[in-house]
């Protein structure tokens, strides 16, 4: 039996995202530890039989070169008292920290999970050309070994890391981000909502198209159309892109949306809706609302961006339109409630490549396979120079 850590930014990244990955693990005959900064789910990970540990030194924005340190410091004595064979990090930062001390303790396998380079390398600012190289060199350091892998959630992505030469192509692997649990999300047999009900549920960030999604809200009222626009989600303190819950109230005071906030049975509400849309513009991973959605069998609408694409294909199983352009998201709403035939097709499809392709049993084994191939000793890898 082997012991293997899991390392998240956050608790509920974890808990909402690999709790599924970490019981699979521990049923294998694993011993797992989750750790993360410090959050409110630690009786969850007791009552499922996870054990989970916090980071009191390591928060998730921080940018402190005195408090990075002292975190890096604390996940190195964590890793040297634990002595796991391996370690699986997610996000950038854990990336780079749990590399480093995953080589300083002689941790023996890596595996590093990430989803896209994010802001600095894809925008063109100031502060971002800045960072540019510097993160480069991390996550070289970070991805360098034969006993490592990536986990990449699209190819775009994969893309993107070797063509800035991070990483070697055979130290790369593709799965579908965490997947999804399709005997929990399914469909519902129910007629039509009367008025229709459209649905964006997303972390209240303007990069996911809100913006977007409450123009088309209003366009809608002006032709005379009766549309429920429901707005799922929790504001992100601290993310310079969070909108603010002022603006958010303020939209649904004027009626333009319905904000019913954080919602615990996603299920019933992907299944009780008419059409989801998710406007993004910035690269995904692979959007976890859009799989669960479409694991209901619910009409998609989304952009031509990262991540979602690899979910939709346009007019195969649900509709892409341009990024941040209100117009075409008007117009692909306003098809699929005016064709319900087309609607449902698009739906069912939907569900049968969530079936084929982001079920989270297919996740979780390849995700194993890849655990395998690094406890195991590389299989057809070069070592790194």
């Amino acid at each position: 039996m082997s012991k293997l850590i899991l390392f998240a930014n956050t608790d509920w990244y974890l808990y909402n995202f690999r709790r599924s990955l970490a019981l699979a693990v521990q049923a294998a005959g694993h011993e797992v530890l989750l750790i993360s900064p410090p959050g409110e789910y630690g009786a969850r990970f007791r009552e499922l039989g996870l054990r989970w540990e916090p980071l009191p030194a390591m928060h998730r924005r921080s940018l402190n070169p005195w408090r990075e340190m002292r975190a890096l410091a604390e996940v190195v004595a964590l890793f040297r008292r634990e002595r796991p064979a391996l370690v699986h990090n997610f996000t950038i930062k854990c990336a780079v920290y749990g590399s480093i001390a995953a080589m300083l303790t002689g941790v023996p396998a890596r595996i590093n999970a990430v989803a896209g380079l994010g802001y600095v390398f894809a925008s063109n600012d100031r502060r971002a050309r800045l960072l540019r190289p510097v993160v480069r060199a991390l996550m070289r350091f970070a991805l360098r070994g034969r006993h490592a892998r990536l986990i990449l959630q699209n190819h775009d992505d994969a893309r993107m890391f070797l063509d800035h030469g991070l990483i070697e192509d055979a130290r790369v692997r593709v799965i579908a981000g965490s997947g999804v649990d399709c005997n929990r999300f399914v469909p519902r047999s129910r007629p039509r909502n009367d008025p229709p009900r459209v649905l964006l549920a997303a972390r209240l960030l303007w990069e996911k198209g809100v913006k977007e999604y409450v123009q088309v809200s209003r366009m809608l009222r002006a032709q005379g159309r009766r549309v429920r626009f429901l707005l799922a989600g929790a504001s992100d303190p601290g993310n310079p892109a969070a909108v603010p819950e002022t603006i958010v109230r303020g939209w649904a005071e004027e009626g333009l949306v319905e904000w019913i906030g954080h919602v615990d049975d996603m299920p019933a509400l992907f299944a009780s809706s008419d059409v989801f849309v998710l406007p993004s513009y910035y690269r995904e991973g692979l959007p976890k609302s859009l799989i669960e959605a479409a694991a209901c069998a619910t009409p998609l609408v989304t952009t031509d961006m990262p991540g979602c694409r690899d979910v939709v294909t346009d007019g195969v199983d649900g509709l892409i339109v341009p990024p941040r352009d209100a117009d075409a998201l008007c117009t692909a709403i306003a098809r699929l409630l005016d064709a319900p035939e087309l609607a449902c097709k698009l739906g069912l499809a939907a569900r049968a490549k969530a079936l084929a392709a982001f079920d989270e049993r297919i996740v979780i084994r390849r995700t194993l396979e890849t655990y395998d191939e690094v406890l195991d000793g590389p299989r057809a890898v070069e070592a790194t120079t």
